[in-house]
């Protein structure tokens, strides 16, 4: 009997296939925990295939198309997904079950937009001149060529699959690189189809590829092992992020990665009360907390701590579970069993190690017919010291632990006691103590006032375990062309 259950092929040179492996692994739906789709899983031969693609495409009618007309094409891509903004959409969901309220403001409209902001950018970006005296009086001029990398393996996170799969391949693509693309094995979806859009606008077959399977042993490391991927862009935790460097080092090529974060915020007595309780709230929650620029540390200035963490609490307690397709539908689950599994890990850890619970802890109640689905209640601790796990680990769920603070010093002590470096979010109406405290916090990115406010044009990245590299709008071609002097005697 043929099974009426969905299969998510590799796409591989135009075509999608169900590749060599024979194999296929589950697609869990994590709002009930019922199958969506098996997807096929990619043996090292299709994973070669896929580069072999890419790396033809170079030479073929992608490498040869003028940037004009590349980045038209690229503009058509993001008409595309507009077009079928609801396939996307319903993709995103199936995957995730993250609420329609969330995925049809950010997840979908930005993913369309990767690819119109950053066409722009490369069709707009002057390169470097220098005009060079001479002994003989005559000179000599310098100029800068940008030329792209070549086959660019991007491995993408299931939190944010579409936004964080096109962030990378939109200017990977604008530049001229070909892609292979290993989405999350959590969430396959919105990667494969964005293979029909593709093919819909015309972008010749091998320039965007998409290959299924897990990490060791598999598709991201047979990618990663490939000696024809030129460069390796990655969104992940850490641990990951440092096997693919170890890959990487092989052949000597490049990286660009966005790694863990254990992010703190700051909150100051003379803040706007309401603004900072829902920006925080924000920070800690949206996503279901699966959000890398989320936060999970927040110091609130101790003559305000107790009016904050009842005011937070109120808000942690006011979500709303359920029908992700219904707009009044406020939280959706963690991705799997397993990741709800390492959340209450840390929820248990917690009591053991003495926090005090002012919100959540546990599981919610929700409609029976999402008992299967991986839930988990939004939840707020304080009390616990320094070095615990809790504080010091990132835990990448709806969870946020507040702690008091005495003075600036010791608030900026305290945000900067973590070996990750992503992001944080200052809240005060003094503008020179906002400057002062934004220049003292060891991340990438600092939000003043604000939460989650991107603007495409800015670097994006980390430091320390948090990841290597800068990505966004000038900062993108860094890492995705080489660039070339030519010196020209006069």
């Amino acid at each position: 009997m043929t099974s009426s259950v969905k299969q998510t092929q590799q796409f591989i040179d135009g075509q999608f296939t169900p590749g060599t492996s024979g194999k296929t692994f589950p697609n869990i739906n994590p709002i009930n925990g019922k199958l969506n789709s098996n997807i096929c899983e990619a043996s090292k031969a299709d994973v070669n295939a896929a580069v072999a693609a890419a790396k033809a495409a170079l030479t073929g009618p992608w490498g040869k198309m003028p940037v004009e007309a590349r980045t038209n094409m690229l503009h058509g891509v993001a008409a595309e997904i507009s077009r079928r903004f609801d396939d996307f959409l319903q993709a995103e969901i199936a995957d995730t079950g993250k609420p329609t309220s969330i995925a049809s403001h950010i997840d979908i409209p930005r993913g369309a937009a990767n690819f119109k902001v950053f066409a722009d950018v490369v069709k707009n970006v002057p390169t470097e001149s220098f005009h060079l005296d001479t002994p003989d009086g005559r000179g000599a001029l310098n100029y800068g060529v940008r030329v792209p990398k070549g086959v660019i393996g991007v491995i993408s996170p299931w939190n944010l699959p579409l936004l964080l799969m096109t962030w990378k391949v939109g200017p990977a693509l604008a530049c001229g690189n070909t892609v292979v693309v290993k989405p999350s094995e959590e969430t396959p979806s919105t990667a494969t189809l964005l293979g029909e859009v593709m093919n819909t606008v015309g972008v010749p077959p091998g320039v965007y590829n998409v290959i299924h399977g897990f990490g060791p042993d598999s598709a991201g490391e047979w990618l990663t092992q490939n000696p024809d991927v030129n460069a390796i862009t990655f969104t992940g935790e850490t641990r990951t992020g440092e096997a693919i460097m170890k890959q990487a080092a092989n052949g000597v090529r490049p990286v660009s990665f966005e790694l863990g974060g254990k992010n703190a915020g700051v909150v100051f007595a003379d803040a706007d009360f309401e603004a900072a309780v829902d920006g925080i709230s924000r920070a800690a929650f949206a996503n279901s907390g699966q959000v890398c620029l989320g936060t999970e540390r927040v110091f609130v200035e101790r003559s305000i701590f107790d009016r904050f963490a009842q005011a937070l609490k109120k808000k942690a307690e006011g979500f709303v579970f359920g029908d992700p397709m219904n707009p009044a539908t406020t939280m959706g689950p963690l991705i799997s069993k397993e990741h709800r599994d390492k959340v209450l890990g840390y929820f248990a850890a917690a009591k053991t190690q003495g926090a005090t619970i002012i919100a959540g802890g546990g599981i919610p109640r929700v409609a029976a017919e999402y008992e299967g689905g991986h839930w988990v209640q939004p939840t707020i601790w304080t009390g616990l010291p320094q070095d615990s796990s809790v504080i010091r680990e990132e835990i990448f769920g709806p969870c946020v632990h507040l702690e008091p603070f005495d003075a600036e010093e010791q608030a900026v002590n305290m945000a900067n006691d973590t070996p990750y470096g992503l992001a944080t979010t200052i809240w005060t109406t003094d503008l020179a103590r906002a400057h002062r405290v934004a220049g003292r916090i060891n991340v990438g990115i600092t939000w003043i006032n604000c939460w989650f406010l991107r603007d495409l044009r800015t670097s994006f990245g980390g430091q320390g375990l948090s990841g290597i590299g800068r990505e966004g709008g000038v900062h993108s071609l860094e890492f995705y062309t080489e660039l070339r002097n030519v010196c020209v005697k006069l």
